[in-house]
């Protein structure tokens, strides 16, 4: 870490237990759980206190962390408002021999601020003072109105039980090994547990193993406890010639009432590889009624707001 709260890098190896069950590379959940971990200790570090795990979006995954790569992931805050953090957080992997690191993944990530009653609760502003500092933070207040027109594009969706698209459902327990400073299950594992929602989803579809290819519109409801029995239900929105949108739902509930509250929400683009993990072509899934047909036009919908998303500002050493 350096003497500037207003940034953070860690560094470590990738470990063995951090590849996915299938292939090789470091599965995309395990990513946004480091991500989430930086983001974290930055924003703790500026605002004094505890933070939450407001948003996550447009998580591009660019090419695969291998166990045993050094890994360098990075986040530094980018815009502040009253109670919220606004930190960009790119992460890098290298061969630890020749150390040339390449980037893996970048995205924004907002954080707020609570008290002890769980309120937002005010922190120190952050001013830009140099050139990057200033498109940085141009680039996440363009973002702010626009991530607006996304929510309510998600919002406005309609997830039934009507419809013939593809779908799966887990359930599980959230256990002690789950647990955040504040007593619940921190925001990069639920993000794990998003993720590996949609791939199930993508690759019961696809009948071959899958990578996340990109992951946004991460949205925090509530907190899921520990104890709490968390339902994800992962849904196929529209497929590409190798790709599939999956929208995934997080709830969760006290077992002892069996009580749902919506916890969380994701659209995850998943893609299909081969034996060699090489990108393959899904065989096209078709919208039959109503409800299919509108979500293939939301998922087309968000495609189009993507497009209108500022790629963060190139910096030059």
């Amino acid at each position: 870490m350096t003497d500037d709260n207003s940034r953070i890098t860690l560094r470590f190896l990738a470990a063995p237990t951090d590849i996915a069950s299938l292939g090789g590379a470091v599965r995309g959940g395990r990513l946004l759980n480091w991500i989430d971990k930086a983001a974290y200790a930055c924003a703790a570090a500026w605002s004094g206190g505890y933070c939450v795990t407001a948003y996550v979006g447009n998580v591009r995954f660019s090419r695969h962390v291998s166990a045993g790569d050094l890994v360098e992931v990075s986040a530094r805050i980018v815009y502040t408002g009253s109670s919220s953090m606004h930190l960009m957080c790119t992460v890098s992997s290298a061969d630890p021999c020749s150390g040339e690191y390449r980037e893996v993944s970048d995205c924004l990530v907002v954080l707020v601020a609570l008290d002890e009653h769980r309120r937002p609760r005010p922190i120190p502003s952050w001013r830009p003072t140099t050139l990057t500092e200033i498109a940085d933070a141009e680039a996440a207040i363009a973002r702010i109105e626009l991530r607006k027109r996304i929510g309510a594009e998600i919002d406005s969706a309609v997830l039934s039980a009507e419809g013939t698209a593809p779908r799966a459902t887990m359930r599980f327990l959230a256990a002690p090994t789950d647990v955040n400073w504040g007593g619940n299950a921190h925001g990069g594992r639920i993000m794990e547990w998003m993720d590996e929602a949609a791939y199930l989803c993508a690759a019961q579809w696809a009948g071959s193993d899958c990578v996340s290819a990109y992951v946004g519109g991460v949205r925090f409801y509530a907190p899921v406890h520990i104890g709490d029995v968390v339902r994800t239900r992962s849904r196929l929105l529209h497929t590409g010639r190798q790709t599939m949108h999956v929208a995934v739902q997080m709830s969760a509930a006290d077992p002892r009432t069996g009580v749902f509250r919506d916890t969380g929400h994701a659209l995850a683009i998943v893609a299909a590889v081969d034996g060699n993990g090489d990108a393959t072509e899904v065989r096209p899934w078709h919208p039959i009624t109503d409800e299919d047909i509108a979500l293939d036009a939301h998922a087309r919908e968000l495609i189009r707001l993507r497009r209108e998303v500022p790629r963060a500002p190139l910096h030059v050493n």
